[in-house]
């Protein structure tokens, strides 16, 4: 539509530089004819309208919005005076509303301190959600919606508190590593022929093997007092 537009105003530019040296004798006929043609074509339109493209209404609202009414309704037009000042105002109107319009729809973006502070309180408090968090930040004297910060968090791939909570096997152990041993009897045999049952323990925070004792019959008392022993070695190295 833009450049239909420029097209018709360059041509018409054109066409008034080749009114400039004709004479005032010769306007008035072509005025005449022009005339005469749109009478012609109103006798045959009859009661129907004119079809005219909005490129071609844009152009007549910009030449003829200037006239006042009273000379408008003396000029040989398709359409009536009204008709143009209404093209008029609505491309004004469209103009108005183009250069109103918001360049990023929406809502403006939360500022980059409080969106990093609302990470920042999600990745160090695991169990506190967006409505704890939001809480958190209005205590701050920060004013944010809850849905915005609920916003914050999906857009940073925070899973949502049941989810963080979550925790794995393998962060279990990491982070109970220091508390943690692991048992189990592995089987030998002696030079002499003898099956024995060795019970060993491993301490998950340093790798260290412990071997707590070996028998031919493994007892749930026996086992009972070398966990014991355990304990005891345990407690005097703190």
């Amino acid at each position: 539509m833009l450049l239909r537009l420029t097209y018709l105003g360059v041509t018409n530019a054109f066409a008034f530089l080749r009114l400039l040296p004709m004479s005032d004798r010769d306007k008035d006929t072509e005025i005449l004819a022009l005339r005469h043609q749109v009478m012609v074509l109103q006798r045959q339109l009859g009661d129907a309208r004119p079809r005219l493209s909005p490129v071609d209404r844009a152009f007549l609202a910009a030449l003829l919005h200037r006239l006042p009414i009273d000379a408008l309704r003396r000029l040989r037009l398709l359409v009536r005076p009204e008709t143009i000042l209404r093209w008029h105002r609505d491309l004004l109107a469209r103009r108005h509303a183009a250069k109103s319009r918001p360049k990023r729809p929406g809502r403006p973006r939360t500022i980059r301190s409080i969106r990093l502070l609302v990470l920042r309180l999600a990745r160090e408090n695991p169990t506190w959600g967006y409505r704890r968090i939001h809480g958190e930040l209005l205590v701050l004297g920060i004013k944010v919606a809850a849905s915005t910060v609920w916003q914050i968090l999906r857009d940073a791939g925070v899973d949502p508190v049941p989810e963080r909570t979550t925790t794995t096997w393998s962060a279990f152990l990491r982070s109970q590593a220091e508390a943690l041993l692991a048992c189990d009897f592995f089987e030998t045999r002696t030079l002499s022929g003898a099956h024995l049952y060795v019970l060993a323990v491993i301490e998950h925070a340093n790798r260290r093997i412990r071997v707590l004792g070996a028998t031919t019959h493994p007892t749930a008392s026996w086992v009972t007092q070398a966990a014991r022993n355990l304990a005891m070695d345990l407690a005097d190295e703190g």
